[in-house]
């Protein structure tokens, strides 16, 4: 061996944290991953976990199990990934009601959100969207809030539960455009999205994948999303923004990793996930659920969760909600 091809080892060995990182990255993956959703089957973050997951395990060549451990508002599944050895063969996938909104509002979460974890890729921004019981008497974001503001505090609003998604961008829609709304907490987002088919409630502004498929079928009436002005996600729906200027609150879905993931096999699975989110399958999948697929690089995704930390301080702050 040369004193170059010395040199180029080395810098290899370095790059991945050593001899035996190296030569795991080399052969990764050598046999079938986890990839823990840290919420429960059926909700929006499983549904856009377990479409990823397929076209990541396609890429990759080896399957995803999907393993949903819910529980404290995805606490209890980030914690037992957060625990995992950091190999490269336990995912977590991850999103603001886990990594932002629970280390807000739970005295007993035992992570870091920002330190805890490598992260791998943002896959996709879900906006919220403003659906209604189809009987109300209204049909845009302007006729919404100009009836909310005639019930007097008397309009029922869903969430999944104190302090999820739903209940904070939703009380953030009511301190922006000045009305009182009655704040019904339900065991999650399917029991809280049927309570607005039902008419047990009026309205919620919940992540889009719980809720579209209802809304194509004519059993709820959508209104407005959440995400920025100017965007459609979801076809010619507008954005709340166009009607009260300023307002944005979207959700977002992540894969992360155990701290102490190898550089190299975290680039692996970055370009691996880039190359699934480009797929036509996947493409079609999310454009179903109102999901936009969104690659980044680490650094990107970090900056993304801080802003997010800050503006669910700000909703949990006007909700009124406090850690327990």
């Amino acid at each position: 061996m040369t004193n170059l091809d010395r040199r180029q080892v080395l810098a290899l060995v370095a790059a991945t944290g050593g001899g035996a990182a190296f030569a795991q990255a080399a052969t990764y993956p050598a046999h079938p991953v986890k990839l823990i959703v840290a919420n429960a089957p059926g909700s929006s973050v499983d549904t856009i976990g377990r479409i990823v997951g397929a076209q990541l395990a396609t890429v990759l060549g080896q399957p995803l199990v999907v393993d949903n451990k819910a529980g404290a508002a995805g606490a209890v599944g980030i914690e037992s990934g957060k625990a995992a050895p950091a190999d490269g063969y336990t995912l977590i996938v991850a999103s603001s009601s886990s990594l932002t909104v629970a280390p807000l509002l739970q005295k007993a979460v035992r992570y870091d959100p920002l330190q805890d974890f490598e992260f791998v890729s943002l896959v996709a921004v879900l906006p919220n969207v403003l659906v209604c019981n189809p009987s109300l008497p209204v049909n845009n974001v302007a006729e919404f809030i100009a009836y909310a503001k005639a019930q007097g505090g008397k309009f029922n609003m869903a969430s999944a539960g104190v302090g999820s998604v739903s209940h904070l961008a939703g009380a953030a829609l009511a301190s922006a455009a000045g009305f009182e709304v009655l704040h019904v907490p339900y065991k999650g987002g399917s029991q809280s999205v049927g309570s607005v088919v039902s008419g047990e409630t009026q309205w919620t502004l919940t992540p889009a994948p719980a809720a579209m498929g209802l809304v194509k079928g004519g059993r709820l009436k959508a209104l407005g999303h959440s995400m920025a002005r100017g965007t459609q996600p979801l076809g010619s729906l507008p954005a709340i923004g166009e009607t009260l200027p300023g307002f944005e609150f979207a959700g977002w879905i992540g894969i992360v990793a155990p701290r102490g993931l190898p550089p190299a096999i975290s680039q692996q699975l970055r370009r691996a996930l880039a190359t699934a989110l480009q797929q036509a399958a996947l493409r079609e999948s999310f454009d179903l659920n109102g999901a936009v697929p969104t690659a980044s690089s680490a650094e990107e995704f970090k900056a993304f969760l801080a802003r997010d930390i800050e503006q669910n301080r700000k909703a949990i702050r006007a909700a009124g909600v406090q850690p327990e």
